[in-house]
């Protein structure tokens, strides 16, 4: 019985500036700013302690159009790694590292396959003889909104079919809409396992055939929580097998405590420090928002908090496994109904309408998205995104009138 396996990676972002963050720990910071190249490399390890057959990258090995020099030549290292273990690689550039950006270009080893901005089919036997056929394409521009999933095509003559999409499936708002698909197209093609890029978080899309993302290598913000990582496929005739591999070097990570039984600030301390530990993870590190909920209003002071979350990065800063607390979110268990609230305040009516017809939020940001650097580094916020901070804002602005009196 034939069968091939394969790593499939994506959205690796080598050179992420990891904005926001350089109020870290010098040593911290650094450790983040190397994080995404030590989750290559772990990628690399991988393919090499399995013996795989072939690897595949799907799409965004760079954060930035202009690659620099230091992350193309890490890039080339790397994959002369596999090389030498006679282990090809066939990736597509996405969005963030698309073709038409301005570079010094740096030659790629000669066991790597790039594909160019039309779909094409790379052919490939193994050596356990399977024929493989990949299908893929490379982002030629930023944005690609055509709806490349038509040219793939299957040809006969492999005993597998393999494609590499980077891009989006249509109802998807994490995201931008680029080389978007319906799950029912990726079907209709009868390949045998799509390699999946540009949303970074593994998902499932489908068990047989697989069709995968796989998720970004390493987490750059406090929204892609959790271990990151890529998958090790192994194809056969009669099915398929998936094992992720965790790469991410510093993981983004929510503390939920249950503070109700808390009733004083060493308490506090406690239980925050119990949870740091619990959190600890042997080789890695780790950016926390602690979240501690059902706390009695009575029994902290904003000025307290704070204090402490400087104490709890105080003990963290010479700790190579860090669990560093970014924040320290109280949840009070203080309800509030903002209907009782306008029913019996004036002052409480009139601000929920004000909050509620507040529709210039996008045009404050505007400045900050025109600047000539920041733009470069920003993303857009989605709708849901924006509605979220209003939605955060406007508890947070509650609790303070209320706690004032």
């Amino acid at each position: 019985m034939k069968s091939v396996t394969f790593i499939h990676a994506a959205d690796i972002h080598l050179d992420s500036p990891m904005v926001g963050l350089q109020g870290l720990p010098k040593n911290i910071f650094q450790r983040l700013q190397e994080s995404t190249f030590k989750a290559f490399t772990r990628v690399i390890d991988a393919a090499l302690t399995n013996s795989v057959d072939f690897v595949i990258l799907a799409g965004d090995l760079f954060d930035h159009e202009d690659r620099s020099i230091r992350a193309q030549i890490f890039l080339k290292k790397e994959l002369e790694r596999l090389e030498k273990e006679g282990i090809p690689v066939f990736l597509v550039h996405g969005n963030h590292d698309h073709l038409s950006g301005n570079w010094t270009d740096i030659k790629l080893p000669g066991n790597t396959y790039v594909f160019g901005s039309e779909v094409s089919v790379s052919k490939l036997q193994t050596k356990s003889d399977a024929t493989v056929h990949l299908y893929g394409f490379s982002y030629g521009k930023k944005h690609v909104y055509e709806r490349k999933i038509i040219e793939y095509q299957r040809q006969s003559g492999a005993d597998f079919h393999i494609g590499i999409l980077h891009g989006n499936m249509e109802g998807s708002s994490e995201h931008g809409n680029y080389a978007p698909f319906h799950l029912s197209e990726l079907l209709e093609k009868e390949f045998d396992y799509w390699a999946l890029g540009h949303i970074h978080k593994k998902m499932l899309l489908n068990e047989e055939p697989p069709i995968v993302y796989s998720g970004n290598t390493q987490g750059r913000n406090k929204k892609e929580k959790g271990a990151k990582g890529c998958y090790i496929v192994t194809l056969q005739e009669a099915g398929s097998q998936l094992q992720f591999v965790e790469t991410s070097d510093v993981n983004w990570s929510e503390l939920v405590i249950n503070g109700a039984n808390v009733t004083s600030v060493d308490g506090l301390y406690q239980i925050c420090r119990a949870k740091i530990e619990e959190a600890r993870r042997e080789g890695r590190g780790t950016l926390a928002h602690i979240v501690v909920q059902d706390l009695s209003i009575d029994s902290y002071h904003a000025a307290m908090v704070d204090e402490l979350l400087e104490i709890l990065q105080e003990e963290e800063k010479e700790e190579t496994e860090f669990v560093w607390p970014i924040h320290i979110q109280i949840d009070e268990a203080l309800n509030f109904d903002k209907e009782e609230l306008a029913n019996h305040s004036d002052f409480y009516e009139e601000l929920f309408t004000v909050m509620d017809e507040f529709i210039e939020f996008e045009e404050t940001l505007a400045p900050l998205y025109k600047h000539p650097s920041a733009r470069k580094l920003l993303s857009s916020l989605t709708q849901q995104e924006l509605t979220e901070i209003k939605k955060e804002a406007e508890k947070l602005l509650i609790q303070k009138l209320i706690q004032q009196g």
